[in-house]
């Protein structure tokens, strides 16, 4: 399905049908296309690069499409490798995680840190992490697949 480029974000790089392989979605799901480009939010003299992801109910462009600047992109993906470094030595504990240190890492960035914690807060935690961990061993595969990936692109890219 093509990606519109009539609405606020602009694409300049595209992937179109993307519901041949949004994961266990694929071939059934709203997300029809991902796109880099000019963000929807940008302002007279300020440019802003957004990833987009494009949803499409079978009628009309979804406003529930979500659009993420580049670095809250790849911060999800900091969060997500070191999840699932922590999932991968989570059977250490009874319930998945050290109650007395929730806090997964500290990564730096911008001078600062940005802390990975399990969410103590949630009064379900230990039923819900349980479920957490048994879909992520689910998706081993899919999510294996994409790391590979992204990281021979990373390392063709000198990272």
């Amino acid at each position: 399905m093509k990606i519109p480029t009539t609405l606020k974000h602009k694409p300049v790089v595209v992937s179109e049908n993307y519901e041949k392989i949004d994961g266990r979605m694929a071939g059934n799901t709203d997300a029809k296309g991902l796109s880099l480009g000019l963000a929807q939010w940008n302002d007279r003299g300020k440019v802003d690069i957004s990833a987009k992801v494009w949803r499409y109910t079978g009628e009309k462009w979804s406003r529930q499409s979500e659009e993420l600047p580049l670095h809250r992109v790849l911060d999800l993906s900091i969060l997500i490798c070191r999840t699932l470094e922590h999932f991968r030595e989570a059977y250490r504990y009874e319930n998945l995680y050290d109650p007395q240190r929730p806090v997964i890492d500290r990564v730096g960035l911008q001078g600062d840190a940005m802390t990975l914690a399990v969410c103590t807060d949630n009064e379900r935690i230990n039923e819900d992490i349980k479920l957490f961990s048994q879909a992520l061993s689910d998706d081993d595969e899919l999510i294996g697949e994409r790391l590979r990936t992204l990281s021979k692109i990373l390392k063709d890219m000198g990272y």
